[in-house]
C-alpha cells in the first residue's frame, strides 16, 4: 500500500493550525485513505518548534517572517528537514499539503505583506519535499492525486 504525505491541519484530530483553527479534509476519498492507514501527517511549523497557536508567518524570499517581524526561517527550516525525513522514511509516493502556508503551500503562498494577497509560490516544506524528487499536491487536487495513486499501484 502506498503511503501519501499530508500536512496535519488536513488529517485533523490535533489543532496545529497558526491560528488554532480546523482545516480538517472531508472529502470521501481522502477519509478513505486515513482509514485505510496510507495517510502520514506532518506539521512542519510545530515539527521546528513552534507553539499552537502562533503569529501569522509568511514568506519573504528566502525567509520566513512572523507578522510581530520575528524571523522565523531557522523554525520553518527545520520543520521542513523534518517533513521530509518522515517521507523519506515513511517511503511516501507523494504529498498533500495545505494550500497558501508558507510551510506547506504547493502553488500559492502569501506575499510577506498581511493584506491576504496571494503570490505564485511554495511553502518551505513543499520546497524541500520537490527538491527532493516528492510531488506535491494542494488539497484542492485530490482528483490528480487519486489518478497518481492508482497509476503507482496498477505498476506494483
Amino acid at each position: 500500500m502506498k503511503k501519501i504525505l499530508v500536512s496535519e491541519c488536513l488529517y485533523g484530530g490535533k489543532i496545529v493550525r497558526y491560528d488554532g483553527g480546523d482545516t480538517t479534509e472531508t472529502d470521501p476519498r481522502f477519509v478513505k485513505w486515513k482509514e485505510e492507514g496510507r495517510l502520514v501527517p506532518v506539521c512542519p511549523e510545530v515539527f521546528g518548534g513552534l507553539p499552537t497557536p502562533r503569529p501569522d508567518s509568511q514568506r519573504v524570499g528566502d525567509k520566513v517572517m512572523a507578522q510581530t517581524g520575528e524571523d522565523v526561517t531557522r523554525e520553518y527550516t527545520l520543520g521542513a528537514e523534518e517533513a521530509l525525513r518522515r517521507a523519506e522514511e515513511n517511503q511516501v509516493a507523494f504529498a498533500i499539503m495545505k494550500q497558501d502556508s508558507p510551510s506547506c503551500g504547493s502553488k500559492f503562498i502569501y506575499d510577506g505583506t498581511f493584506t491576504d494577497t496571494k503570490i505564485e509560490g511554495q511553502g518551505l516544506a513543499a520546497e524541500y519535499l520537490r527538491k527532493a524528487g516528492y510531488t506535491v499536491f494542494a488539497e484542492e487536487d485530490l482528483d490528480e492525486a487519486e489518478k497518481l495513486l492508482e497509476k503507482l499501484e496498477q505498476n506494483e
